[in-house]
């Protein structure tokens, strides 16, 4: 890793007798493209229309060069490749050790005999292939002929396909026995017991030596365990297979279920004859998940839907996650900006969609330590595993297999994406490894297949957002609304003429940076949702607001149905988490790490005590109003306490005009209706009707809130004419904030930000509302520099 030589172009011949004068410096893990960013020679892809520039640079052959001195000693090594993309050729010393077509691991070489005291390591990565598809000029489907990530290839607001060497490479030093790849699983949570599996490999004539084990809390306190075992082969290889059990067990719970509890494992083999120790350290979480069927029993033509964790039936509350970046920026610190606003925002479940990667293994650590359970699926989409090299395909799922298998928050392996026909070799390969390599959890064919549901009726559809009331399904894999980025990320990558300008160029960055840069009437798409909140005369700030508006309703009242709906509902995974492109897009925040308004209002739908209210429509004008309240309690909050549901309705004055109170005590073990707000032809006339619903406790804390408004489309702008009241901001120290309400009337959309460091900033809450006289203390990450907003103040 670190410095290495990138030249262009140029022959096997020359490049192997160090005709190296015109290279550039690039860094190892890294990309070609963010080597040339970095030396000048590209200018920031990110940045208006620069993406098609950069893009030709991917139709390039590039060389790559490290020279390093040999290790002491005498140890046999390994070359190890983690992840080259895409297709390359590698010469150590002038020796040709060989090729290699796929990025997700590999290639790796023994080298031992090789090795001189200084080395000249080379790598050719050849560039990538160009297949028109899709009916859009730009569109590359060479990505079905290769296993790479797919959505930058021009279709998924970015068209920059990535090359580069872009996981670490590393020389290992090879033990007389080799551990392969220990597997720990839990057999029984509660009690601690779990197996270890350890594949052992030495010399074909047999040999001995000691197995030790080491178990020890590593996100908690707690005292070691060790276990040792002498261990015989009589041929080369042996497996050895444990069970154990861990005193005390803490068990792993996901995001509100429990504390994300990790122990930490060793595991070593000394050789009796001598030579090096062989040893390998990871982590993993004492939990189950299983899958049982839904309340109607199993079906053949359905998967069991229901998940059980630690032997417990949850609904899982998630979200798609997108490979990050096609420039192969993947430093820990940018997952964990995604990551945690993830965790903040409730989300249990990531699915890292197969139009995306087996997933780095900072991304997984992070999601061990945070409690977001992961689905994963292998890099295929849209049936293309029936045209993608099988032998690639074998070697990406077999190696991911045994890289991810210990980990916590692995639950579900799947065949790929919106594959209409997930069925034939590739997919049976998959389904077969995940059983041989690792037993535990199951595998999904494919996604949406057999019973889960994906749904964009209202954008690629354009029904109207009134659609959003009515979306079910045994589970939903998919669904939601794209939206423009926060002001601030847009202006980061338009160009000054376009800042301040709408109707926007429809040549321009604006409509270049949409879902398909602008060629499948993007902007009229987006234009549409938005326009149901504000005028067509209208700023681009609030062409934005619009824009992300309509976003939330796309999305919250599928999940607060889908809730209200279990057991008969799985679970809702929205689409989705975050963006690979800075671009108008389905993610809640933008590829920057800016959250939008979804963010909050998803941050809501999601809380594990939360009241909801069901509406039939978005439009409630024209006849009385019945509508479901119901009471949502994942983590059983709600144990030996009085408790109220509360659901009030405002009318465009900000008058209350009617309102429904349920009281109760104690836990209730699935979600119970409490009741129906009533509203009579006139209060549903209103125009906008705001709901407010929450849960109050006995000592009149207020444990949920949230807010929502109908009625809107008949008044573009209303929810922003609203009556004024006047708010204040005060600060309690360096995280803390407190926002009051100094009016006499409701304060609507309350939301504190960080202008300038929005891709950074964090607030435990915003978009929220606040009664007349009520303060509301808030956790930032920083307290200076602030700004205080509403709707109405």
């Amino acid at each position: 890793d670190g410095d290495w030589q990138l030249a262009e172009g140029g022959g096997e011949k020359e490049r192997l007798h160090s005709k190296w004068a015109d290279a550039l410096h690039a860094k190892v893990p890294g990309s070609v493209h963010a080597a040339l960013v970095e030396a000048g020679r590209l200018p920031d892809p990110t940045f208006a229309l620069n993406q098609k520039i950069a893009r030709l640079e991917s139709f390039k052959t590039w060389w790559m060069r490290r020279q390093f001195d040999k290790p002491p000693g005498h140890t046999p090594w390994r070359l190890v490749f983690g992840g080259v993309c895409n297709r390359c050729t590698v010469w150590l010393n002038g020796k040709r050790l060989g090729t290699h077509e796929g990025m997700f691991g590999g290639p790796s070489y023994t080298v031992s005999r090789l090795l001189e005291e200084r080395n000249d390591l080379i790598v050719r990565l050849d560039p990538v292939a160009f297949e028109p598809a899709g009916g859009y000029a730009e569109n590359n489907g060479s990505w079905k002929r290769t296993v790479v990530f797919n959505n930058a290839h021009g279709w998924h607001y970015s068209n920059l396909q990535p090359l580069g060497i872009w996981r670490s490479v590393e020389l290992q030093a090879v033990a007389a026995v080799e551990l392969s790849h220990p597997f720990v699983t839990t057999r029984d949570a509660a009690r601690g017991e779990i197996d270890l599996l350890v594949p052992l490999n030495g010399p074909k004539r047999g040999w001995a030596g000691t197995l030790a084990v080491t178990i020890e809390p590593d996100n908690f306190e707690g005292d070691a365990w060790h276990y040792t075992q002498r261990v015989t082969a009589k041929g080369s290889s042996r497996e050895v297979r444990l069970r154990l059990r861990v005193p005390s067990p803490r068990a792993w719970w996901p995001v509100d279920l429990g504390e994300p509890n990790l122990y930490r494992m060793k595991v070593s083999f000394a050789p009796a004859q001598g030579g090096g120790a062989d040893a390998r350290d990871f982590t993993f979480g004492i939990r189950t998940v299983a899958m049982a069927p839904l309340p109607g029993g199993p079906r053949p033509d359905r998967y069991d839907w229901t998940f059980v964790i630690n032997g417990s039936p949850r609904f899982v509350k998630g979200t798609g996650w997108c490979t990050m970046d096609p420039l192969l920026d993947f430093r820990r610190e940018r997952y964990e900006r995604f990551l945690e606003l993830a965790r903040q925002q409730h989300v249990q479940m990531l699915r890292a969609w197969g139009s995306g990667m087996p997933e780095t293994d900072e991304f997984y650590d992070i999601c061990d330590r945070k409690g977001i359970m992961v689905f994963q699926e292998w890099p295929t989409a849209w049936n293309s595993h029936r045209e993608q090299p099988y032998a690639v395909l074998e070697e990406t799922v077999r190696l991911n297999t045994l890289r991810l298998r210990n980990r916590a928050s692995l639950v579900m392996w799947g065949g790929g994406n919106e594959s209409t026909e997930p069925f034939g070799k590739a997919i049976d390969m998959m389904g077969r490894l995940s059983v041989e390599l690792d037993g535990t959890r199951p595998f999904h064919r494919g996604e949406p297949w057999g019973g889960s549901a994906h749904n964009y009726d209202c954008y690629w559809g354009r029904q109207h957002l009134d659609r959003t009331c009515s979306i079910t399904a045994d589970f939903l894999g998919e669904f939601g609304l794209a939206s423009l980025p926060v002001l601030e990320s847009l202006h980061r990558y338009l160009p000054p003429e376009e800042k301040n300008l709408f109707p926007c160029k429809p040549d321009g960055a604006l409509a270049y940076h949409t879902p398909i840069f602008g060629t499948a009437d993007d902007l009229s798409r987006l234009a549409q949702f938005a326009h149901y909140f504000v005028g067509r005369d209208c700023t681009l700030a609030d062409f934005v607001a619009g824009s992300q508006l309509a976003q939330v309703v796309g999305v919250r009242h599928v999940l607060e149905h889908a809730r209200a709906r279990w057991p008969e509902c799985g679970g809702a995974l929205y689409y989705k988490m975050n963006d690979n492109f800075p671009a108008a897009s389905w993610s809640c925040v933008d590829w920057y790490g800016a959250a939008k308004a979804g963010h909050y209002f998803f941050q809501d739908a999601f809380a594990p005590l939360h009241a909801v209210v069901l509406f039939p429509s978005l439009n409630l004008a024209g006849a009385p109003a019945h509508l479901p309240t119901c009471l949502l309690d994942d983590a059983d909050a709600l144990a030996g306490k009085a408790w109220k549901v509360v659901a009030r309705a405002y009318d465009g004055s900000l008058r209350e005009i009617t309102r429904l109170e349920a009281a109760g005590s104690g836990s209730i073990t699935s979600p119970r209706k409490v009741g129906d707000l009533e509203l009579s032809w006139e209060q549903a006339e209103a125009t906008p009707l705001l709901v407010v619903s929450e849960i109050v406790f006995e000592d009149g804390s207020v444990a949920d809130r949230t807010f929502y408004w109908m009625n809107f489309q008949a008044s573009k702008g209303c929810l922003f004419r609203l009556p004024r009241t006047r708010l204040k901001l005060l600060g309690e120290g360096d995280r803390t904030v407190v926002v009051s309400n100094q009016g006499e009337l409701p304060a609507v959309g309350v939301s504190v930000s960080c202008p300038g460091r929005l891709d950074v900033f964090t607030v435990s809450d915003n978009f929220f509302w606040l009664d007349p006289g009520e303060a509301r203390r808030l956790e930032v990450s920083q307290s200076e520099g602030l700004a205080l907003e509403a709707w109405n103040a």
